[in-house]
């Protein structure tokens, strides 16, 4: 009940008493009884609630828009009405937004509230409701990005960052997880797929940063040659055996299934919750096997065809394809199958479907051709063999004069820079691939391919842009090691500092030598660039992407809230290695842009 309500209540009980004055006593004692009651209701409800009477927009007639006279520009609202009241006394009143356009606001006393929605677009401010503690709640940020303070110094063999949170697999942009190489194939700037070496070292970073911070897997062993675990159907005309491998010694499961079968050798496993998939395979000829999946609610089946092949990934209907390649020996194949699935309903153009692990299991596995399997397993994750998936893949693939792992697709950064062609290098990129080797060298417990690979990764970063490495100069003065080697320089402030992080990365984890001081050397130029052009990127409420407005002259880059994090994420983990206090006083400068501050004006 309102004040209003309250007032015609009471007015409503003295007219009574005017109008009937032979009703009796009580009746009007109750009357101003309820009076008083409401009233106390009343007041007792704008105390709690009284700030949501504001925000709860959605529950007031709808904010007007339309446009200043001869102005071209609008925001999207209803018809504005001039003059109009609502029951809570507010007034309907136009504003003026600088001679641009009018948005219908509302006028209480000398206070003026303006819609949310507006205040969102122009501003890129960010709000929502939210109910808690009984109470509805209007929460608004200047960000939506989050600050990650690092636990303590940082650790070149632990946790690279904040990656323990990514999931590299499951954005949009990647195509599919390839399984001949166990890497994910980006369409990032090309729609056919190709291997992005920056994506596949983050996909290894965050595998091996969640192996350090999750539990230990759930693990369900269902065949291991030496023992039956599970229920195998063997057709008529198929053959099955456990027979001792001649390199390792212990028993395996050796099999044939001819084509003239409608199916091969099955083993039924009814596992849900577990879809990771990993099993050591041996496959000959067109030999090929299928994980059929059930949902467990909508009652579909669908079944994931694994064949050699060097197809990338297809699909049609519930039959998702992906090859794994022409091997003649033994391999570990590691495959997450609900990405696998997910990546096949993509592919057919229904990528906003979204999988809940809880709705499948995996039904039975069925082996088709001729081939021996040991060790197959379903686990909850296997994040070290995904992590060793994309560390082997930077030891195949890096290029042996250069050192470099080499962008296969042309990219253009900005007008008026010179295209990036084909076969181009990434300081970022390269700076990945070293941690990534960096920490696969350590765990491994030293395995040399892998430390090979990162100091010969270190080349590019001696090798000027203009010549296809990864080195510019500020000012000719300052090295800057760039993320896109443009010409004009760039000098893109989140690549650079992850190319950084490799460096401090080798140079923490190689043996004394000369690839380490040259590692080391590395790092510490780049880091003396770093705190002179720091104050570059600052605008005073946020951070410039790169430095673009001063190699072209042109309007500056801002850079959107989660590169913004990034830049300060960066700098707080820098502070924990280097204790200039210029570092953690811009990071915390950088971090109050974040909530609004903005540096002092003349």
């Amino acid at each position: 009940m309102s004040k209003w309500d309250v007032y015609f209540c009471a007015r409503s009980a003295f007219q009574d008493q005017r109008n009937f004055a032979m009703v009796r006593l009580n009746l009007k004692i109750a009357l101003i009884a309820m009076c008083v009651a409401a009233t106390i209701v009343t007041l007792s409800m704008w105390t709690q609630c009284g700030e949501v009477v504001i925000a709860k927009t959605r529950n007031l007639p709808e904010w007007g828009a339309k446009k200043a006279p001869n102005s071209q520009d609008s925001v999207d609202g209803d018809v504005f009405v001039r003059g109009a009241n609502d029951a809570q006394g507010y007034e309907e009143i136009e504003c003026h937004i600088n001679g641009e356009f009018s948005i219908g606001c509302r006028k209480e006393g000398n206070e003026i509230y303006l819609p949310f929605s507006f205040l969102h677009k122009y501003f890129e401010v960010y709000g929502k409701l939210a109910t808690y503690d009984g109470y509805e709640r209007f929460e608004w940020s200047h960000s939506y990005s989050k600050v990650y303070y690092p636990k303590g110094k940082y650790d070149p063999r632990g946790v690279f960052m904040y990656f323990e949170n990514y999931n590299v697999e499951v954005r949009d942009r990647v195509k599919c997880v390839s399984a001949i190489e166990g890497v994910p194939v980006s369409t990032q700037w090309e729609s056919q797929g190709y291997f992005y070496p920056t994506q596949i070292a983050q996909f290894g970073l965050s595998h091996y940063s969640k192996n350090l911070t999750e539990p230990e897997p759930r693990r369900k062993l269902f065949e291991d040659g030496d023992r039956e675990l599970a229920t195998w159907e063997i057709p008529s005309g198929a053959t099955f055996a456990r027979v001792p491998d001649p390199a390792g010694g212990s028993l395996v499961v050796r099999y044939t299934s001819p084509d003239s079968l409608s199916s091969g050798v099955l083993v039924k496993l009814d596992h849900v919750l577990d879809f990771v998939l990993s099993l050591n395979l041996q496959l000959s000829g067109n030999s090929s096997f299928t994980v059929i999946l059930h949902g467990r609610e909508k009652r579909e089946v669908f079944q994931l065809h694994y064949l050699c092949s060097d197809l990338l990934i297809s699909a049609q209907d519930q039959h998702i394809y992906h090859g794994i390649g022409h091997y003649t020996g033994w391999r570990k194949l590691t495959r997450d199958l609900i990405v696998d699935l997910q990546k096949g309903l993509a592919y057919q153009n229904n990528p906003k479907r979204k999988l809940s692990r809880s709705k499948f299991k995996v039904a039975a596995v069925v082996f088709r051709g001729a081939g021996s399997l040991d060790n197959l397993t379903l686990s909850s994750s296997e994040h070290l063999d995904q992590f060793y998936d994309a560390a082997r893949w930077f030891v195949r693939h890096q290029d042996p004069g250069t050192g470099g792992w080499a962008n296969p697709v042309r990219r253009r950064v900005a007008p008026g820079m010179a295209d990036l062609e084909p076969g181009w290098y990434s300081a970022m990129g390269q700076g990945h691939a070293i941690s990534v080797l960096a920490r696969a060298y350590f765990h491994s417990g030293g395995e040399r391919r892998y430390l090979e690979a990162a100091l010969a990764g270190l080349k590019p970063f001696q090798v000027p842009s203009s010549r296809g490495g990864v080195l510019a100069s500020f000012l000719d003065r300052f090295p800057w090691y760039e993320e896109y080697p443009t010409a004009p320089a760039s000098f893109v402030l989140n690549g650079f500092v992850y190319s950084l992080l490799g460096l401090l990365d080798l140079s923490s984890v190689a043996p004394p030598g000369k690839g380490r001081e040259e590692a080391a050397a590395l790092f510490d130029r780049g880091v003396a660039s770093l705190k002179r052009l720091l104050p570059l990127f600052d605008t005073g409420s946020g951070t410039t992407y790169d430095l673009r407005h001063l190699a072209l002259g042109t309007a500056p880059n801002l850079a959107r809230w989660d590169y913004h994090a990034t830049h300060v994420n960066q700098l707080l983990l820098l502070a924990t290695v280097d204790a200039d206090p210029l570092i953690a006083a811009t990071a915390e400068r950088w971090i109050g842009y974040m909530s609004g501050k903005r540096a002092a004006h003349n």
